[in-house]
């Protein structure tokens, strides 16, 4: 018997043995439904297959996402516009439920999860929202800020009868008074009064605008101080752009730093720049800024308002401009002294509080002051004489004294002693000069450190050329008072100044 008799009469068989019916040689049980090639290529089938496949997936999601297909049957399909709109809707329901899908892949069961909502396309016709709602931002009117008063009528009253009020009512007044808070300027705070419905009585209100306008003027003059005032090693912007014109203009080449402050001013070193025809420039430069700030400059009108140079100039109202007078001063006192042949710093030119000067010392290094220097004998006794020296050139040929002389206002360079800081030398004919020249007599013969140095009375009679024979101290001084007493109403008598010295060169008369 041949293979193909047996496989064939298998199924005919009667019952048999268990291991018979799992013969891998029998023939299957159930007949698998045979379809051709094109049902295989079939698009449809293979729509339902995924359809099926998405469905046993995401059951609610594609349930939500299925709707009613729109159709021509019921719509008129001639238009090219409602098939456009009908294809994008349809285009956006598909889009859409592709993004819910994504979103519940991704998110899964986790806590923190992702949307991809304003990916979403929302299509006009399917937007829920009413096209006669607006939004109250897009408007002027702000639901959550609470209306002003209204504003009394120009016949001062509202209402009728019983229910008049006035525009002097107080509770009126009170919201008229809260409201007109917003008036203030920014920095008062006055919070939300309208929003509480505060009511402001008159007297309130008004203290509080007196006190918000005090507040605006203080900070006013504070921010004001801070832009109109020198600090320790800084300049104000006005000085600033001062400089920086001097350095534009060719000048000054560089200005390398400051080199040393005081009570009255900041001195910073400068490296002069081109020399122009009427103007030699040296090659350092010393570059004074008087400071803007007033505090250090209230005691010192004494020197000034009383100079018959700057006398009709002087005024206290305008302080700023004592400070431009006091370096103009200066200028003035340091022109004489180098006309005279005193060592002392040359003057290169001024712009208002800035003194440019030439530089005492070397390579940025500034000459030391006297008090720093330790001398020799020989040097301590040759510094001594030139001092003399120099006080007696100021009385006599530059008609000065120069009223704080002391071992700080004098530097020690190149074997010699120079003399700076001169803004507060006055004439002798100044109702305090003799006082001032006797106060410098006594600081050089206390620091003068040489065996044959003079007293003070001594050094003021020598240095003015004055006779003044007193046995004490107390007696000198009334008598240099009762001199200064005598100059003064000569003045007032006369209106003029009396002759500092006389044709032969003798010292000043103090006689009427």
């Amino acid at each position: 018997m041949d293979s193909v008799g047996v496989a064939a009469a298998a199924p005919d068989a009667g019952p048999g043995p268990a291991w018979q019916s799992k013969c891998p040689w029998g023939a299957p049980s159930t007949t698998s439904i045979s379809c051709s090639l094109a049902d295989v290529m079939s698009e449809q089938l293979a729509k339902e297959l995924q359809l099926e496949e998405e469905n046993a997936a995401f059951p609610e999601v594609v349930a939500a996402a299925e709707g009613p297909f729109i159709t021509g049957e019921n719509i008129d399909t001639s238009s090219d516009l409602m098939l456009a709109q009908m294809l994008q809707m349809e285009f956006d329901r598909e889009y859409d439920a592709q993004l819910r899908r994504e979103e519940k892949k991704i998110n899964g069961d986790s806590k923190v999860s992702i949307s991809f909502e304003n990916y979403r396309k929302v299509h006009p016709y399917d937007s829920d929202s009413s096209e006669d709602e607006v939004d109250w931002q897009d408007t002027r009117h702000d639901p959550y800020r609470a209306d002003k008063p209204t504003t009394t009528p120009r016949r001062g009253f509202i209402g009728k009868g019983k229910d008049i009020t006035t525009k002097h009512d107080e509770v009126v007044c009170g919201r008229k008074n809260t409201a007109r808070m917003e008036n203030f300027a920014p920095e008062f705070q006055v919070g939300d009064g309208i929003g509480m419905d505060l009511k402001l009585s008159n007297q309130v209100f008004n203290a509080l605008k007196q006190h918000a306008y005090s507040e605006e003027r203080r900070s006013a003059r504070l921010h004001e101080k801070k832009e109109h005032s020198t600090a320790e090693k800084a300049v104000d912007p006005k000085t600033r752009l001062l400089l920086y014109k001097m350095v534009n203009s060719g000048m000054l080449e560089t200005i390398t730093g400051c080199i040393s402050t005081g009570k009255e001013s900041v001195v910073f070193h400068a490296y002069g720049g081109n020399a122009t025809e009427d103007k030699v420039i040296p090659p350092e430069c010393a570059i004074k800024v008087f400071k803007t700030t007033l505090n250090e400059f209230k005691n010192r009108d004494k020197y000034i308002k009383d100079d018959y140079r700057f006398k009709d100039r002087f005024s206290k109202l305008n302080p700023r401009k004592i400070i431009r007078m006091w370096a103009e001063k200066e200028m003035h006192n340091l022109t004489r002294m180098q006309n005279a042949g005193i060592p002392c710093p040359q003057v290169v030119i001024l712009k208002k509080h800035v003194l440019v000067m030439s530089f005492i010392g070397q390579d940025q290094v500034p000459a030391p002051k006297l008090k720093d220097v330790t001398l020799s004998s020989e040097d301590m006794k040759k510094a001594y004489y030139q001092i003399l020296n120099m006080m007696q050139q100021l009385y006599r040929e530059c008609n000065l004294v120069h009223a704080d002389l002391s071992e700080y206002n004098m530097l020690w360079h190149d074997g010699k002693v120079w003399l700076i800081d001169v803004s507060q030398s006055v004439e002798p004919t100044h109702p305090h000069g003799l006082e001032f020249l006797f106060r410098d007599c006594r600081n050089v013969s206390q620091k003068g450190g040489v065996a044959e140095a003079l007293n003070e009375r001594e050094l003021f009679n020598a240095v003015s050329g004055l006779n003044i024979t007193a046995d004490n101290e107390v007696d000198f001084q009334a008598e240099i008072e009762a001199l200064e007493k005598m100059n003064e109403d000569h003045v007032q008598n006369h209106g003029k100044k009396l002759s500092a010295f006389s044709s032969d060169g003798d010292p000043p008369i103090y006689d009427e």
